[in-house]
């Protein structure tokens, strides 16, 4: 099965650098010439977070596709994080102990990253089990990072898989492990 990996669309809390998982937000303007200037493989499946910013995504990519909604690929819980940035955080004790932990730590009020990253792959591997083809899965930055993180090979860490708005991976899954086969830029 050969599937795309498609970081949404920019926003402004991503133009802001700032901590956007729950937040339903749309694309900036930015975010929409972006996409639409860039070239993207032709799929039989589109599977997308249910976040606003991945289905406008979709909607412009694949305009006369059919998508399917993946409740379970939303981004992480920034819990009393969310909306801030850096230079809001940096002198927050919880925001400092959990940089120490290098974002393993669950953020007070939202998800642990083997959380998240669990409930990333348990939808991901019910995908892989439902489908065939080639599928573009359009989510997010996190999400991306942690299904790469459990089945890329050769493995690697979660934050290697990092993939600016609207980019991604072009990947084929096979015996349990995805091989990245391009990057999307």
């Amino acid at each position: 099965m050969k599937i795309i990996f498609i970081r949404h669309g920019q926003t402004k809390g991503n133009e802001e650098k700032r901590y956007i998982g729950r937040t339903d937000e749309s694309l900036s303007q930015k975010g929409i010439e972006e996409i639409k200037n860039r070239l993207y493989p032709d799929v039989d499946t589109v599977l997308v977070s249910p976040m606003k910013r991945c289905v406008e995504t979709a909607k412009i990519i694949y305009p006369d596709s059919k998508y399917i909604i993946c409740n379970d690929f939303r981004e992480c819980d920034f819990g009393i994080f969310e909306g801030k940035n850096y230079d809001e955080l940096k002198n927050d004790s919880d925001y400092q102990k959990w940089i120490d932990s290098m974002g393993t730590m669950a953020i007070p009020q939202g998800e642990s990253h083997e959380q998240f990253k669990t409930r990333c792959c348990n939808e991901f591997e019910s995908i892989v089990k439902a489908f065939q083809g080639t599928a573009a899965l359009i989510v997010h930055g996190g999400t991306i990072m942690a299904v790469l993180e459990k089945y890329a090979v050769p493995r690697s860490g979660f934050y290697s898989y990092q993939v600016k708005n609207g980019c991604g991976y072009i990947t084929e899954f096979e015996n349990g492990q995805l091989k990245i086969i391009s990057e999307l830029k």
